[in-house]
């Protein structure tokens, strides 16, 4: 029998739901305050033995939500049973869609389990290659196993794991389990675990796919739609819409909201392509805005490395495309061998089926989101806004939007607001004609970005990372402190960057901001306007530089047809 959580009570706090010590301690130490509703609701129904359904919004605090009453009720099992009794075995089982937030889940059980850290282990199995690279820790039989359905079997294959001895299965963004491709890992898996165990399905939605895995792992589960927004309050998260009426004004608003420091804080940037990702990362870089990009393309190393240093404040910016864009990349980069051919040719592309940055992945602090392309869907607006004003911080979400969005900012005005002609994302109150005196300084940035430069920036950074992602696979084993030995953030062709273009001149900032950002140019006296056109530059000599021939000139000199001078005798 199931049921639909929708009463109200009073809340209830973490010391009222009689766990552990060692845990309330870790939570203490995490700056936990009270529990989020679905933590409210899921832990002592779980702590019960109830199998859970939930469905709650991203950032919610999902993933504390089955970890408390799973590490609370092994506690339980090994204080109750006689320490000769106790056979060691793999209790737990954590499935999640993709390796980074398989890192996330490992981290959070490690993170609660600070002060049981010897009667509760954990070990994280998504990593890619030899399943035998792991098998000295999984012989010690970990009370929990995290990983990836596919990576999971492999180890079950090779005889590393067993999971006959399961009590708690948790299958996490459970809706994106099916259309990652797992379906026939699962269901695999689901063979070798015993006919009883406790299970969580924890999703952000409850699709189709999510029916199904219902039907096939829980039992009389206890079902938490909560009835809570599906995004944070507008106390917490400011969301505004932007119009532009070119791709060209996109990257004049993003120069000019950087430059004038319009936008202050870590920030998520947002494309809907993998080209657009690095066009935009190459235009930035022209004026030593340096970022880093996050994209499927990329091994899994480098990503979950760039979300670790990016948390820990190494940089400011990331550009990123989310789990819709890497479908409509493929389409449109293996479009033009249907046009040439007229047939289909598979390319070879190193994208991650698993990969999808604006879901689950934990993003700290982050203060704003800029979708510089809107997303093609409402429910891929509210994940990639969910990033920002998570727990009790507050957060900015900007959206570019031209023209042929418009339809797309309707519907999710609508979904969002209940009404069409009310606004949940109000219009950015911005005068583009303040800033038109940077315009001729995007333009050319714009144009040094070419088909070609792109191409050449894509190969270039693929290879950077697989070495860097190579090196952090031997050098952190070793040094697993050090994580401050590669950067992601380092610019990806030399461009023809000017050392002007750092700073804003006095004279380009609009007047309703002089005062205001009086230190966005940090050296004014070097950045005076561009002299008269009556001044002649003096003119440097063409056949030498500094008192040695010019290169240039140097065939013409040897050549006695180009070089004789008639002379005239007196």
């Amino acid at each position: 029998m199931t049921e639909d959580d929708t009463e109200t009570q009073d809340k209830m706090e973490f010391h009222e739901m009689g766990l552990d010590d060692r845990i309330l301690k870790a939570i203490a130490e995490a700056g936990w305050a009270s529990p989020t509703l679905i933590q409210e609701k899921a832990i002592p129904l779980a702590i019960n033995g109830k199998d859970i359904l939930s469905r709650a919004r991203t950032g919610s605090g999902k993933t504390a939500a089955y970890a408390v009453p799973i590490i609370q009720q092994l506690l339980n099992l090994k204080n109750t049973t006689q320490e000769d009794e106790y056979e060691q075995e793999v209790r737990g089982l954590v499935l999640v869609p993709s390796r980074e937030l398989s890192g996330q889940a490992y981290n959070m059980m490690q993170q609660l389990t600070t002060s049981c850290s010897r009667d509760v282990t954990s070990i994280d199995v998504s990593m890619e290659g030899d399943p035998n690279l792991l098998k000295p820790l999984l012989a010690v039989k970990p009370d929990i196993v995290v990983g990836t359905p596919s990576r999971v079997l492999a180890h079950v294959r090779a005889g590393n794991l067993s999971l006959a001895s399961i009590r708690w299965l948790v299958l996490d963004e459970a809706d994106l389990l099916f259309s990652f491709g797992y379906e026939d890992d699962l269901k695999i898996l689901l063979k070798h675990l015993p006919s009883s165990y406790q299970s969580f399905l924890m999703s952000a939605t409850l699709s189709e796919d999510v029916e199904a895995l219902k039907k096939l792992v829980l039992n009389n589960p206890v079902t938490l739609n909560l009835s809570e927004e599906e995004l944070p309050m507008t106390d917490k998260l400011t969301q505004y819409h932007v119009f532009c009426e070119s791709e060209d004004d996109k990257y004049l608003l993003i120069y000019a909201l950087n430059k004038l420091k319009l936008v202050r804080g870590k920030s998520l940037l947002f494309v809907n392509t993998i080209n657009k990702c690095y066009r935009l990362k190459l235009f930035l870089e022209q004026f030593s805005i340096f970022c880093c990009v996050l994209n499927s393309e990329l091994p899994v190393s480098t990503r979950c490395h760039v979300v670790q240093q990016y948390n820990e404040g190494l940089y400011d910016y990331i550009i990123a495309t989310d789990e819709s864009a890497v479908v409509a990349s493929t389409v449109s980069e293996t479009a033009p061998e249907i046009k040439k051919t007229g047939k289909h040719k598979k390319k070879k592309l190193t994208k991650a089926k698993e990969y999808g940055v604006s879901r689950g992945i934990d993003f700290q602090n982050v203060s704003n989101v800029i979708n510089f392309d809107f997303p093609p869907t409402v429910g891929s607006y509210i994940h990639r806004v969910g990033r920002t004003a998570r727990g009790d911080k507050s957060g900015t979400a900007l959206s570019f939007v031209v023209s042929e969005e418009m339809e797309l900012l309707s519907q999710a005005q609508a979904r969002l607001s209940g009404n069409a002609d009310d606004q949940v994302m109000k219009p950015y109150q911005f005068k583009m004609d303040e800033i038109e005196g940077f315009r001729y300084r995007c333009k050319d940035a714009i144009r040094a970005v070419t088909k070609r430069a792109i191409h050449d920036s894509r190969v270039k950074e693929l290879r950077r990372e697989m070495l860097n992602s190579a090196k952090l696979k031997t050098y952190f084993e070793e040094n697993p402190y050090d994580l401050q030995v590669l950067r992601h953030d380092a610019a990806s062709r030399p461009m023809k960057v000017k050392k002007h273009m750092k700073n804003v001149p006095e004279y380009l900032i609009p007047p309703t901001l002089k005062g205001l950002y009086s230190g966005v140019s940090t050296h004014a006296s070097q950045h005076q306007p561009p002299p008269s056109h009556d001044v002649k530059p003096r003119k440097r000599s063409s056949v030498r530089v500094m008192g040695k021939p010019n290169p240039k000139y140097k065939k013409k000199l040897e050549d006695p047809l180009k070089s004789f001078k008639f002379v005239k005798k007196s």
